[in-house]
C-alpha cells in the first residue's frame, strides 16, 4: 500500500500571502552541530572561550545553517512539489545559543511556476537574516500564472 502525496500546489498561492511564522530554539547543541555537520570547523561556532577570544559574548551560528533554515522555512510552507531555485540572504545580528529566531515570510513574486518568498529571521538582537527564496513548481514552469 502507498500512500498519495499531499500538499501545498503552485495554484493555491497568492501574491501577498503571509506564511505562518515559524520560532526555533536556538540551542548550543543545534548550534554546534549543524557546523559540523556542514563541515565547518571554525573555533567560534563551537568552541565558546575562544570565541570570546576573538571578541564574540559566545559561539554563534553559521551562514550554512541559516541557508539551509530559511531554505527549510519556505519549502516546509510551500509542500513537497516545490523545489529550491534559490536562496539570497544577508546576515545581521547573530545568532547566539539561549535566544530564539522567529522566521517570518510574504509571496512577493509568482511567475511561469515560480514562487518567490521575502522572509526575515529575527532573534532578540535584531534581524538575524533577511532576503528571499524562490521555488519552482516544475509541472508549471514555463506556463502563465
Amino acid at each position: 500500500m502507498t500512500a498519495a502525496i499531499t500538499g501545498r500546489s503552485y495554484d493555491d498561492i497568492t501574491v501577498g500571502e503571509t506564511l505562518p511564522e515559524l520560532a526555533i530554539p536556538l540551542t548550543r547543541t543545534l548550534i554546534v552541530a549543524t557546523a559540523l555537520a556542514t563541515r565547518d570547523f571554525q573555533d567560534v561556532h563551537h568552541d565558546p572561550e575562544l570565541a570570546q577570544q576573538r571578541g564574540s559574548k559566545d559561539v554563534f551560528m553559521n551562514i550554512l545553517t541559516s541557508n539551509g533554515l530559511a531554505g527549510r522555512f519556505v519549502t516546509d510552507w510551500a509542500g513537497p512539489f516545490a523545489q529550491v531555485r534559490r536562496v539570497k540572504i544577508r546576515l545581521g545580528a547573530p545568532n547566539y545559543p539561549g535566544d530564539t529566531m522567529t522566521m517570518t515570510g510574504e509571496v512577493v513574486g509568482k511567475e511561469n511556476g515560480t514562487v518567490e518568498v521575502k522572509i526575515v529571521g529575527a532573534n532578540s538582537l535584531g534581524n538575524h537574516l533577511a532576503g528571499t527564496v524562490t521555488v519552482a513548481y516544475p509541472a508549471h514552469e514555463g506556463k502563465d500564472a
